[in-house]
This record gives structure tokens, C-alpha cells and sequence, in this order.
């Protein structure tokens, strides 16, 4: 459901083993939500998140990711599926979603309000690969974007981890 205040804490996804979970949860946490991908040439990015999660859960920041498999089938899997590769190949220990859709026609309402002009306008547009990244402030508002190509572990990431952990 849209969010009236603006805020991820509106919205609920299912966790990576089915059950309901509400952003709200995570209010006072720093968010970094990633739509992630398992045959992808940014999957390595995997070990990227886990390492950052590790250094700054203790600070307030909690990584989430949210698989897709909009683009070009490289997240083929079943959630069970995806689940054993995240933790076998890059020992994840973030907590990790259901697979949705982050573009229309069938857009997941949180992907609705992350890539909606009227959110942030600085922040809008679809989602063009896997692993595009939003950083979301303890409040529930996006911070930051980051596209694919930028790494979970790059300066400008970790700067605003880093800036959003100290708000």
C-alpha cells in the first residue's frame, strides 16, 4: 500500500522463507535495500553487502535484499533456491526476501514508492539492472541511490552510510 507518510515503514514484504514482514520492524535502522540477482555479473556484490553488514549492524544499518528477476532471467530460482546460494557461496546473514517484481506491470508497491518521482525526485526512475541500491534514513526516507555499477563498499556508499548511521 502507498505510503501517506512517505515512509518505507508503510510497506510489507514477505521474508525469503514466506513469512510477512513489515519495514516498520526496522524503525531507527539505517537501510540499505538492494534488489539482488544470483547469475548476474553483479552478483559478487554479495560478498560486498555482507562485509558492510557486518561492520555496521552494530551501528544501526540492517541490508536488505530483495531478490528480482527482471532482467534478462538471471534470478531464475525459487526462493528456497536463492536462499542456499546466498548462504553457501557468500554466507549471508542479512536478512533476505521473497523474489519480486521491480518493474511494471507487476512492480512490488515498495519498488512503486522507491522509484516514484513524487517520493523523491532525486531518486525516481525505473530500476534498470540488478543490485541498484537505496539507502533509507532511520525515518523510513530514501537518502540515497545508488546504480548497479557503484559497489556496496565504494567511498560514496560507505560515506553515506557513515552520514545516515550518525543522524
Amino acid at each position: 500500500m502507498a505510503a501517506s507518510t512517505g515512509s518505507v515503514y508503510n510497506f510489507t514484504l514477505k521474508s525469503i522463507d514466506g513469512q510477512p514482514v513489515s519495514l516498520s520492524s526496522y524503525h531507527g535502522k539505517v537501510l540499505l535495500l538492494v534488489n539482488v540477482a544470483s547469475h548476474c555479473g553483479f552478483t559478487p556484490q554479495y560478498a560486498a553487502l555482507e562485509s558492510v553488514y557486518e561492520k555496521y549492524k552494530g551501528r544501526g544499518l540492517v541490508v536488505i535484499g530483495v531478490p528480482a528477476n527482471n532482467f534478462a532471467g538471471q534470478e531464475p530460482g525459487t526462493n528456497a533456491e536463492i536462499k542456499k546460494f546466498c548462504t553457501t557461496k557468500y554466507n549471508v546473514s542479512f536478512p533476505m526476501m521473497s523474489k519480486v517484481s521491480v518493474l511494471e506491470p507487476d512492480k512490488a508497491p515498495l519498488y512503486q514508492f522507491l522509484t516514484s518521482k513524487s517520493t523523491d525526485p532525486q531518486f525516481d526512475g525505473e530500476i534498470k539492472w540488478n543490485f541498484t541500491k537505496f539507502l533509507v534514513s532511520r525515518d523510513g526516507k530514501p537518502l540515497a541511490r545508488f546504480e548497479p555499477n557503484v559497489t556496496p563498499d565504494s567511498p560514496q556508499v560507505i560515506a553515506a552510510i557513515d552520514a545516515a548511521l550518525k543522524q
